[in-house]
């Protein structure tokens, strides 16, 4: 019986486990919808890549989607906090609107995008990852009975997405597309 040292078996498993990762995640996303977490760079390294839509391209797939946006300012530039953009948002984090108005049922209404005056951080509205959606009973009831509780009044969902129910809206990180 050969010996290897327990760093190498480690490594070679979680190099064996990303290689089949990437074929089956190949296989079953491909075409204009493919938007890839991570890929394989050099070995040891991961390159993440995320696809950054238009304002005019985020608004054509929610309309289409049947999911509603409103601002306070009746506005959608970017650099005004009172605006709702969608000027660099990640194509997952518009997915996920998708497949939460699918999977739920619900009236969806985005009060926030990446528009300036949202917390900082990699995870953030402006970096593309959250969606800000309005209260309702239907989206409250499908998020407390089908996501996991987490505390603090979080919940994830089985793709692990967050969803954080502030005073007056849902913050929601979209990790991934929610099973697009």
């Amino acid at each position: 019986m050969r010996h290897l040292p327990v760093r190498s078996l480690i490594i070679s498993a979680a190099t064996a486990l990303g290689v089949l990762t990437a074929g089956v995640a190949q296989a079953e996303v491909s075409g204009p919808e493919s938007d890839p977490v991570a890929t394989t760079a050099a070995p040891g390294t991961v390159e993440v890549q995320v696809t950054k839509l238009t304002h005019a391209q985020a608004t054509a797939r929610l309309r289409a989607a049947g999911i509603t946006w409103s601002s306070s300012g009746n506005c959608s530039d970017r650099n005004k906090p009172t605006c709702t953009s969608f000027e660099q948002v990640n194509l997952a984090t518009i997915q996920g609107a998708e497949t939460l108005k699918r999977a739920s049922g619900c009236a969806l209404n985005v009060t926030g995008g990446t528009e300036t005056g949202h917390a900082s951080g990699t995870y953030s509205h402006w970096n593309g990852y959250k969606l800000d959606f309005g209260l309702a009973t239907c989206v409250n009831n499908y998020v407390r009975n089908n996501f996991t509780s987490i505390g603090g009044n979080q919940w994830r969902s089985g793709s692990g997405n967050i969803y954080y129910l502030e005073s007056n809206h849902w913050d929601v990180t979209y990790y991934n597309c929610g099973g697009c």
